[in-house]
């Protein structure tokens, strides 16, 4: 079945799922048929779900969550989605009965939001002379550094930003998809599906798009002599290209057809070809003793940028193979896994294209997980990869009361969450830098096949620990943020207690985790440590420093979990601004919004304004639904 195909079936059955749901009450009196429906699905959740949705399982989340999502999204998902295994053997009547109580218990609809459509037509999109942000780094090297020209933002105005506007994103409950912008506006997904195309200075409304599914990637944008297309990827794995001046779909594709594939990485664009990188949840998907573990593979997909065909798929690693039967009888696969969570680094001297990978899922655990690896730009070969961690097999089961899909190595889920930067040295020779979960910075040589130059650590690591989502370089500097976050265990009634996967009420540790380091770029020799400042003694806080780094010259952006967002001098490690998000907030368009977690993507800087989402809901991380832009005392 073709993707298109297989959309329309998908979609086709959902709608008749719905439908069914007012058949089968038909000749029922309303309240009652609603009551048992209810009630018959309430029942299904607790032994069905909740184990995982009530239980803090990671990306799974909880009722209060669900209730935001879609019918036809949980539809989807439990049909033919992520969540098609648990489905498996529910009946539709069942499916029907879980997506109703959820459906039928959501909070009551909201008034209409006021129009905050744009009066005034935009600045032309391709005027090259407005400063821009583009994709997740700015550039293909994946730097998060912007000029001083694009930026417009000097160090001495860096502690007068104050909030110039705010947007919310309805109903959702994250704000994890980085801004970006170009032509005087900002692009921006939303893990409630939409794509919105925003005024750079007011934050009124150019256009929405609504992809169906969330999009957590960072907008990419193109020019050709079609006009500007903005591409992105979305949680159901669907890559997209719209026209960004009007936001109407060009073109859409899934190319990788497992369950569980998922775009997290926002692409990257050279000469014409989209290069996209895959992730996925089949991580969770193994904590189901009856699920067939695990044949997901890394992968980066080339794409034609303007007809979104197919170019090559360029693979981690071969297709997972039987290997042995789990202790009730199911077959299981590897290796597996060698997700691609970040933004591939691309190489025009070489012509390749460089990624880090993730965990295996099961053992045997593949070589090039935890891994640096390069494919060749024109047909997707793999041309080297540098294993930094291994036999390292890892799935959510390993944490939960099902194990039966554990790998007996049990992690240490050492992931690389962030995107190769590549730099060159004083010396003349170039080098790949990124960070590790496990707490440890790598610098390797792309021009000897991934050879290391250098190692440093700056966190401990752990699951949740180590580098996360990325760092910056300038000319002479990388620029580290360590997570480290910590979790303890307290009485259901502690303040900060949160449901955790473990069986007991947890909560974020306020004294472990976070910091930010600036090491040189050619030996990894600690520049400067600037511990985060503390929690003090607000419940539930955590130090860790998950988001991804910014910065401009002169200054570095880090942002944490305790929902601050911090400037740093770039020189000694100074604290120049700090500003905590975790609080309501009037918006332009009318939405209800708080802040919460930083975490994820980090901020964007571009023409005197600096851009930053600000909401991140997972293992007792704090929930909020923002975007945030502050300027010079918020003109």
């Amino acid at each position: 079945m073709t993707s298109t195909a297989r959309r329309r079936s998908g979609c086709t059955l959902s709608a008749r799922l719905l439908l069914g749901v007012g058949i089968l009450l038909t000749g029922v009196p309303p309240d009652h048929a609603e009551e048992a429906l209810n009630s018959r699905g309430e029942v299904l959740y607790r032994t069905r779900c909740a184990s995982c949705h009530e239980g803090g399982v990671a990306r799974a989340p909880d009722a209060n969550a669900l209730r935001q999502f879609r019918p036809e999204r949980m539809s989807f998902a439990l049909m033919f989605g992520m969540m098609s295994q648990q489905g498996r053997d529910l009946s539709q009547r069942e499916i029907q009965a879980i997506v109703r109580y959820l459906v039928g218990t959501a909070p009551e609809q909201q008034q209409p939001l006021p129009d905050s459509t744009c009066g005034e037509r935009g600045p032309a999109l391709a005027d090259a002379s407005l400063p821009r942000w583009n994709g997740w780094g700015v550039d293909i090297a994946q730097h998060r550094f912007q000029s001083a020209a694009m930026a417009q933002l000097s160090p001495d105005d860096v502690p007068r930003l104050k909030l110039k506007w705010a947007f919310g994103f309805p109903g959702d409950t994250r704000a994890y998809a980085q801004p970006m912008v170009w032509g005087g506006r900002v692009f921006v997904g939303s893990a409630g599906g939409k794509v919105y195309a925003l005024d750079a200075r007011l934050g009124c409304q150019r256009w929405v798009f609504d992809a169906g599914f969330g999009v957590r990637t960072a907008i990419t944008i193109g020019e050709d002599e079609r006009g500007t297309t903005a591409y992105f990827g979305d949680q159901r794995g669907e890559t997209y290209a719209l026209d960004a001046e009007s936001g109407k779909l060009l073109w859409r594709r899934r190319f990788d057809a497992h369950a569980g594939a998922v775009i997290t990485g926002a692409p990257t664009l050279a000469n014409n070809v989209l290069y996209v990188p895959v992730s996925s949840v089949e991580e969770v998907l193994a904590i189901d003793p009856r699920y067939s573990c695990c044949t997901f593979r890394g992968l980066i997909a080339a794409l034609d940028a303007r007809t979104g065909e197919v170019l090559w798929r360029g693979y981690v690693s071969p297709p997972a193979q039987p290997i042995r039967l789990n202790e009730i009888g199911v077959q299981l696969f590897g290796p597996s896994g060698g997700a691609i969570w970040s933004s591939p680094t691309i190489d025009l001297k070489t012509s390749r294209i460089y990624a880090t990978t993730g965990d295996s899922y099961l053992d045997p655990a593949s070589t090039t997980s935890d891994a640096f690896v390069a494919f060749d730009l024109g047909t997707g070969r793999l041309a080297w990869s540098r294993q930094l961690t291994e036999g390292d097999a890892y799935n959510i089961a390993c944490s939960s009361q099902y194990r039966a899909n554990c790998p007996g190595t049990k992690g240490p889920d050492f992931d690389f969450g962030s995107s190769p930067m590549l730099v060159d040295l004083p010396d003349g020779r170039r080098a790949l830098i990124a960070g590790q979960k496990s707490g440890m910075v790598y610098a390797l040589d792309p021009d000897r096949d991934g050879a290391i130059i250098w190692q440093r650590r700056v966190g401990l690591g752990s699951t949740l620990g180590g580098v996360q989502w990325g760092s910056a370089a300038d000319d002479a500097n990388v620029y580290v943020a360590v997570s480290d976050v910590g979790m303890k265990a307290v009485p259901p009634t502690a303040a900060g207690a949160q449901k955790s996967v473990f069986g007991i009420p947890m909560k974020l540790d306020p004294s472990q985790g976070g910091g930010l380091y600036a090491m040189n770029q050619a030996t990894g020799e600690i520049v400067w440590h600037a511990a985060h400042p503390g929690c003090g003694d607000r419940p539930g806080c955590s130090p860790a420093q998950s988001a991804a780094v910014t910065a401009i010259p002169g200054v570095v952006f880090s942002g944490g979990l305790d929902g601050h967002l911090r400037a740093y001098a770039a020189k000694s490690g100074e604290i120049i601004w700090d500003v905590d998000t975790m609080r309501d907030y009037a918006t332009v368009n009318g939405v209800s919004a708080h802040g919460g977690s930083l975490d994820g993507p980090g901020p964007v800087i571009a023409g005197g304004i600096l851009y930053v989402n600000s909401g991140y809901t997972n293992y007792g991380t704090a929930p909020g639904n923002v975007l945030l832009a502050f300027s010079v005392d918020g003109q």
